[in-house]
């Protein structure tokens, strides 16, 4: 990837964060913390242009001074994991690099600013943050420690499936709220009527914004429910693409947490706007009575992150110049497949992710066909969705690429 010149963090501070020294202490199993970021705190960075004191040298070319891309067998252009095909800030790369040497030893001493970065973040004290690898074992974990014979998970029929993959191995009850087959919306009133008519506990798992439909719930809306619901209600509530979002009104559900709900859990992942899909870090935001519960079913922290993600995560909290070019960047190469789905007539929700779900005119699998012969790697389906494909968003060149090919199958009859 291209390597950026960044001012926040220098190769001096990098060096200073893989210090042995530290005076944060290690993170005790009931105060273990993650990093992540919220839409609100880099949204300034909307398309075409950029927020005030990003360096110049993060600025990539025009889409009228398009780079030439060359994908191959080898080498293609993967648009099916909603990876962050940008990459880490340099910074992150750089204390990742530099880790290796140390990895011999538990990253013990450096948690606690990880911890302490993350908290300040969300406006919570340390013990409202859970240390978890990657999103997903959060997200096992939190329904884990409140699964009962009585209790059910209520969630939409087309979103995220490991909240139903692990109620199902734990035998809870799945309520899936019907979605529209014209844009694959649900009402939050059915997922509201669902915990009512259950006589046992309820956990809501909630993924805000939605995969695969990049769609998001009110935010007025969930919040007044949350206010209004039974003590017995458990809400989930997965952000893991909250930092990309566009819309002024979508807030963060941490602020609950701030104000007091016990029973909410955000969880976030550094795999997404800070491009560490691979490193695996993640993390809950919670009540420290909530997450005591949680974290008796998460190892500890110091087993669950590696001293490369630990140095990395904490490195990309502090560069927010480079978190705010990567979803510019996110913008343009959405903007730039929108545009051409609109010249092919097909239809597709309102995005608020780096992944667009949309239309297509022939069935999934040929469409994966015919991409993959032009070395374009696109997602799987998502039943009942058929007919329409979630497509991961590239970098701009990427996605440049992308709208080429498919201007060309156009031209063939071949979409």
């Amino acid at each position: 990837m291209t390597q950026f010149a960044e001012k926040d963090v220098s190769e001096k501070s990098a060096l200073e964060v893989m210090g042995q020294e530290t005076t944060h202490a290690p993170i005790s199993r009931s105060r273990r913390g993650f990093l992540g970021m919220s839409g609100a705190a880099i949204a300034g960075a909307a398309l075409g242009q950029f927020m005030p004191g990003i360096p110049k040298a993060f600025a990539r070319e025009s889409t009228s001074e398009a780079t030439v891309l060359t994908p191959s067998s080898q080498s293609p252009v993967r648009l099916n994991y909603n990876e962050n095909a940008l990459g880490m800030a340099p910074s992150a790369q750089r204390a990742a690099s530099s880790s290796i040497a140390h990895s011999n030893r538990y990253p013990f001493a450096h948690l606690g600013k990880l911890q302490s970065l993350v908290a300040e973040h969300h406006k919570v004290s340390g013990d409202s943050i859970l240390f978890t690898p990657g999103s997903s074992d959060a997200i096992r974990a939190s329904i884990l420690a409140h699964a009962t014979p009585e209790t059910q998970l209520v969630i939409p029929e087309l979103t995220y499936g490991d909240g139903a993959l692990y109620a199902g191995f734990y035998d809870l009850v799945i309520h899936k709220v019907p979605s529209s087959r014209e844009d694959w919306s649900f009402k939050l009133e059915d997922m509201q009527q669902a915990v009512r008519n259950h006589a046992g506990p309820s956990i809501v798992y909630l993924v805000n914004p939605n995969n695969p439909t990049s769609t998001i719930v009110s935010s007025d809306a969930l919040e007044a429910w949350v206010k209004n619901s039974r003590t017995d209600t458990l809400f989930i509530i997965d952000e893991a693409y909250g930092e990309f979002v566009n819309d002024e009104t979508y807030r963060s559900a941490d602020r609950l947490i701030v104000n007091g709900a016990g029973n909410v859990l955000v969880l976030k992942t550094f795999s997404k706007i800070h491009a560490m899909a691979g490193l695996r870090v993640g993390y809950a935001v919670g009540s420290a009575e909530r997450l005591e519960r949680v974290s008796h079913y998460v190892e500890e922290d110091s087993m669950t992150l590696s001293y490369p993600g630990v140095m990395a995560a904490t490195a990309s909290m502090q560069s927010p110049d480079f978190l705010a070019h990567s979803k510019h960047s996110n913008d343009e190469s959405r903007a730039i497949y929108t545009a051409a789905l609109d010249d092919l007539g097909w239809n597709y929700l309102p995005g608020q992710t780096n992944f667009v779900f949309h239309r297509i005119s022939k069935p999934l699998k040929e469409f994966q066909a015919s991409m993959k012969a032009h070395h374009i790697l696109i997602g799987r389906a998502f039943p009942p969705a058929d007919g329409w494909c979630r497509m991961s968003l590239g970098t701009p060149e990427e996605m440049r690429y992308v709208v080429a090919v498919l201007r060309e199958m156009k031209a063939k009859g071949a979409v």
